[in-house]
């Protein structure tokens, strides 16, 4: 069992490099995630790893440590409302506004292994007839480098291919190698990937239309939540959506975005724009 001392050190760690708060009870994911890091570094146990970090100190391993605590699960079209909204709701809202320079821009933070940004990818080229002569932008972002590569490299498992993917979509835009499938090059190409902590200043990654931060501000305090909050909204204009998980909210963290009523996990930059989709979701 991971002494309590060695616990308090490792958590400490990941807020301090990645803003991830792991309550006690999560101890198991420390052993879990971490004890075969000890095993390749040939270190016999996770207590030996723990003594590592505590008299090295060395930005390797701890890069290594928290990669592997920040990596979540994706999957491709995961709850699904989300893509619906962004097809049906907050995309014509951008295709209107955006008439005379047909360009849109979204950032989908936490991207993992690529599946939220392909998934996207998917649903525009599906849309190509309706947006030709557009520039649209889908940057995805993630704290490991790791996962950053499978996402670019876009070799899917037939596991993974079947979590969320429809049959159709997968027939149509992936291709077989070997026991794997590889996204369709014209869909990788849409999606360009960096490497990003949230906890980092977010002025060079320039100004988003939409935002996808699924799944990310759980794992979060208030005070980290709220600012990376208020940082998203000063990369967005007047008009923009952002899309949170469905067990998220902005409610009591920050009053820079407005909730679309009747619609989890969709927020509005402004009012304003919160009525122009609800005229949308009505029509």
């Amino acid at each position: 069992m991971m002494r309590s001392e060695d616990f308090e050190l490792i958590s400490g760690l990941l807020k301090q490099r990645s803003g991830l708060i792991l309550p006690k009870d999560k101890v198991y994911l420390l052993e879990s995630r971490l004890t075969p890091i000890a095993h390749k570094r040939g270190l016999e146990t996770l207590d030996d790893l723990v003594n590592e970090v505590r008299l090295k100190r060395k930005e390797d391993l701890l890069v290594e440590i928290t990669e592997a605590m920040t990596t979540n699960e994706s999957f491709f079209f995961r709850d699904n409302k989300p893509f619906d909204l962004f097809k049906d709701f907050a995309l014509p809202q951008l295709l209107e506004s955006r008439a005379a320079k047909k360009k849109i821009r979204i950032w989908c933070a936490a991207a993992s292994t690529g599946q939220e940004p392909y998934s996207l990818a998917i649903i525009l080229k599906e849309m190509e007839a309706k947006l030709a002569g557009w520039n649209i932008e889908i940057i995805g972002t993630d704290l490991s480098q790791e996962v950053l590569d499978k996402a670019k490299v876009g070799l899917f498992s037939q596991f993974e291919v079947q979590r969320g993917l429809p049959i159709q979509m997968l027939i149509k835009y992936f291709n077989q190698v070997g026991e794997l499938w590889q996204i369709s090059e014209e869909i990788r190409d849409m999606v360009s990937y960096k490497k990003f902590n949230l906890l980092d200043p977010f002025t060079l990654l320039g100004s988003f239309d939409i935002i996808f931060c699924r799944n990310v501000l759980i794992y979060f305090d208030q005070p980290t939540k709220s600012d990376v909050l208020e940082r998203m909204r000063k990369l967005m204009p007047d008009d923009g959506t952002l899309f949170l998980g469905a067990a998220e909210t902005v409610l009591g963290i920050t009053d820079k975005f407005k909730p679309v009523q009747g619609q989890r996990g969709l927020y509005s930059t402004t009012d304003a724009s919160a009525e122009v989709i609800e005229k949308l979701r009505a029509s």
